[in-house]
């Protein structure tokens, strides 16, 4: 990554902040953002995060978030240029420990019962039906890039899937609907030596609440309906709402929710390809999790 601009958003906050420029480190840093701990000379320490579209809206959901009183990093100042979003925040430091499922339960529900924030994108029922048709023309687009030429069988799965997507979406605004963080995994929850925040609000949107859920543990394992629905009466018992357990499309609460979030991560997976990164050489690495996870959808969402 060229490391020209990034420099320049830090430039510009530490003249909002009236700080001279410190000394950098980076904690995480890929192609489209990257986090770094940043120390100036009078010895304090602060996180300095910078995105490009289209994560380049996580100032607005943090400021939403700090609002309602959910516990997340506090920004001290934002800059953008050439659509590349810099963030100034709390140094939260190291975490004392990883987050559990018992800590994953306390921050959803937390998060699902503040009041939602204006201004973020809707993923309602329709917004959910339509997930596959907008993988399907991510597809057409990618082909006539001649790219993903080899793949019948995801046209075909999509095809299958869409054809029962208004069916199966039916429940989508039933309760927990608001707030979903969306990138909610263990490393979204900060366990510190005061207390525990939630970071990387980049993606947040007003959704169903169960799509944050079944993002919990991950995608790379096989997904468990089991262990889907042990998290989901923890998250009833810590006290979310009792909704969470209820049927939704003709199915069950757990194989409705892990279905929906793998048909919203392929969607996503295929926009990054043919838009976001759009880099052919990471075609390889793509393909193969659209295909896994498409057969998880198939087989959750029972089409």
């Amino acid at each position: 990554m060229d490391q020209s601009l990034p420099t320049a958003l830090l430039d510009d906050l530490c003249n909002l902040v009236g700080k001279p420029l410190p000394e950098r480190a980076e904690i995480r840093v890929w192609g489209m953002s990257g986090v770094e701990r940043v120390a100036f000379p009078d010895g304090t320490t602060a996180v300095f995060k910078y995105a490009k579209e289209p994560f380049d809206r996580e100032a607005q959901a943090l400021r939403a978030a700090y609002q309602r009183g959910l516990p997340v990093p506090a920004l001290h100042a934002t800059a953008t240029q050439d659509k590349w979003l810099g963030l100034l925040m709390d140094d939260l430091g190291t975490p004392v420990r990883n987050a559990d499922d018992l800590d994953g339960v306390a921050a959803a529900v937390m998060l699902h019962a503040a009041r939602p924030a204006d201004g973020l994108p809707i993923l309602d029922g329709a917004g959910l039906a339509a997930l596959p048709d907008r993988a399907l023309d991510h597809l057409q687009r990618l082909r006539k890039a001649d790219r993903w030429t080899d793949c019948d069988d995801i046209e075909a799965a999509l095809g299958k899937i869409s054809a029962a997507a208004e069916a199966r979406a039916q429940g989508a605004t039933l309760d927990p609907f608001g707030w979903v963080h969306s990138e909610f995994h263990p490393t979204s929850v900060h366990i510190g030596e005061h207390g525990w925040h939630l970071l990387d609000f980049a993606r947040a949107f007003t959704g169903p609440g169960l799509i944050d859920l079944a993002s919990y543990h991950g995608t790379i394992d096989v997904p468990s309906p089991f262990r889907m629905r042990v998290f989901l009466e923890q998250y009833v018992t810590a006290g979310g709402h009792e909704d969470a357990l209820a049927a939704r499309g003709g199915l069950t609460a757990e194989a409705w929710s892990l279905g929906w979030h793998r048909m919203w991560a392929v969607e996503w997976f295929m926009e990054q390809a043919i838009r976001w990164i759009n880099d052919p050489a990471k075609d390889p690495a793509y393909i193969p999790v659209v295909r896994r996870h498409l057969g998880d959808v198939v087989q959750l969402l029972e089409v």
